[in-house]
């Protein structure tokens, strides 16, 4: 009598695969490479030009925004060393007045000194006079290294934009684009210099950009009298 087969026995049936679904998946995988080749990066990367002008484009892309953060660097110095030269003039007429005042105090019980440090009350007050002059020209330095830090940064941000329109505009069309294009720096540039030469806001930008050392000969004007009235009072 013969042996009846197990469940744990194995069948392995073998099925043919006729008709269309024999070419299926080759078919769907030929599909996808042609897709994928048709890819504008894919495009790209076959074509010697545009990969070449791509990464010519992105190196010079990273060489912008290193000026950039530089420009900024420097934007953050020029504004920390006006802060401080502007603390230091008005410690120097705080000192100059409580020096005048206890000069003041202390000539007040003679009679002949205060005359005498009346007829003299230029002396001092053409010394702090000096000092603020340099001090306002300092600070007016660092504000005009500051502002024109300002106009390259933007100008840099402006050829930035531009050359970031093209990298996009090349990674959208790829073998298509144009290789003779160029980044439209030049344009920006040209309307940021048209903007600022624009006649009716030129003296108003002139005072706003300068508005600090403007503020700071005033003060000195107005306390260069300031040790004759108290000298003499």
């Amino acid at each position: 009598m013969a042996a009846e087969p197990t469940k744990s026995d194995a069948h392995v049936v073998e099925i043919p695969v006729t008709g269309d679904g024999a070419g299926a998946f080759p078919c769907k995988a030929a599909a996808a490479a042609a897709a994928s080749g048709h890819h504008p990066l894919g495009e790209i990367a076959d074509s010697g030009g545009h990969l070449l002008l791509l990464k010519l484009w992105q190196r010079e892309e990273s060489r912008l925004n290193r000026r950039a953060c530089a420009l900024e660097a420097v934007m953050d110095a020029a504004r920390r060393d006006a802060f401080y030269l502007c603390a230091a003039f008005l410690a120097l007429h705080g000192l100059s007045l409580a020096l005048l005042f206890a000069a003041s105090v202390a000539g007040g019980s003679s009679a002949a000194l205060p005359s005498r440090a009346c007829r003299r009350w230029w002396a001092p007050s053409s010394l702090s006079l000096a000092a603020s002059l340099a001090l306002a020209a300092a600070v007016q330095l660092r504000v005009c290294a500051y502002w024109r830090a300002a106009r390259r940064l933007r100008r840099e941000r402006g050829d930035a934009r531009a050359l970031a329109r093209c990298v996009q505009e090349l990674r959208l069309k790829g073998a298509s684009f144009d290789l003779s294009k160029e980044p439209q720096c030049g344009v920006t540039r040209t309307n940021c210099a048209s903007v600022e030469g624009a006649g009716a806001w030129g003296p108003l930008r002139w005072c706003y950009r300068n508005v600090v050392t403007a503020c700071l000969l005033a003060v000195a004007a107005v306390a260069l009298p300031s040790g004759k009235l108290i000298l003499c009072a």
